[in-house]
């Protein structure tokens, strides 16, 4: 077992990799074998792939919010016309197609929270055609985030309610950050200094829905979150390093979980919801209710 990132990165080098660590530590706390935890990260995967093909088709919230987002961004990526990179763009469509399915009540697979789900799941499959990974490639992908974040819920939080959106959509993107690093045959080392610049820069964000429901601004936060993430693994493995050691990292982003204001914690009582049209959003919900 390991309670840190300087651990994790210690023990994977007594593994074949950070995934494997991952998946002997599920072995001893859960007392399940290696075949059934694999099974059962398989069941996930499974659930993330079809997630995001039903987001991409086209859904709607319940409250009507949200929805169609991932439609639009997959007819500009058809066209060819876009900015950024195809593959980082393919993450960002999965993204808010995956949490467009969350918004409608649909089944995803919470990586590590529901409304952070979108973007391990986004990043995976859009990365997976780039690197050609093998469905045993795949899983290794969400064991090794499954590690990282592990950490991350250890000494700091995956709760909105606790920590703010950093620590839903911050710990999201360092975990699928850390993954994409491995993936691409980078270090732990070098994974763990994508989890300290990610959260660096994710660190202080607020949770803030509209309505207290987990759509706006919760979609598109996951669609950037999944853009950090390519960003992030990328200078990790140029060899770019973060001065403050991840671990330290974690624990900043601990603290100022803990001196956020309530207001900016999953309470709808600050930010984006306090808006005149955040406002005047929940006030219709609630009439239609």
């Amino acid at each position: 077992m390991f309670y840190s990132i300087e651990e994790l990165v210690a023990q994977s080098q007594k593994y074949d990799s950070v995934s494997e660590l991952m998946i002997a530590t599920e072995v001893q706390l859960s007392g399940r074998t290696r075949e059934e935890i694999i099974r059962l990260m398989d069941k996930n995967l499974a659930v993330m792939e079809q997630s995001i093909e039903e987001g991409v088709a086209g859904v709607r919230s319940v409250t009507g919010l949200t929805g169609g987002d991932a439609v639009k961004m997959n007819n500009y990526l058809t066209s060819g016309n876009f900015l950024s990179g195809a593959t980082l763009l393919t993450a960002v469509r999965n993204a808010i197609a995956v949490n467009e399915v969350n918004a409608k009540m649909g089944l995803i697979c919470a990586t590590p929270t529901a409304g952070s789900a979108g973007v391990v799941s986004g990043v995976l499959l859009a990365c997976r055609d780039r690197l050609k990974l093998s469905h045993q490639q795949q899983l290794n992908f969400l064991f090794t985030a499954g590690a990282f974040g592990l950490v991350i819920a250890n000494n700091a939080s995956i709760s909105g309610a606790e920590g703010g959106c950093q620590a839903e959509i911050g710990s999201a993107s360092a975990m699928a950050a850390a993954a994409l690093v491995q993936a691409n045959g980078g270090t732990p080392h070098q994974a763990a200094q994508a989890v300290a610049i990610t959260l660096k820069n994710m660190m202080g964000l607020i949770c803030d829905p509209v309505a207290g429901l987990v759509e706006v601004p919760c979609v598109k936060r996951n669609a950037l979150g999944s853009a950090q993430a390519f960003v992030s693994a990328d200078m990790a493995l140029a060899g770019i390093e973060s001065v403050i050691p991840p671990d330290e990292v974690i624990e900043a982003m601990y603290r100022v979980g803990r001196q956020m204001p309530s207001i900016f914690k999953e309470t709808a009582e600050g930010g984006l919801a306090v808006t005149p049209t955040g406002q005047r959003l929940a006030e219709e919900l609630t009439v239609n209710e």
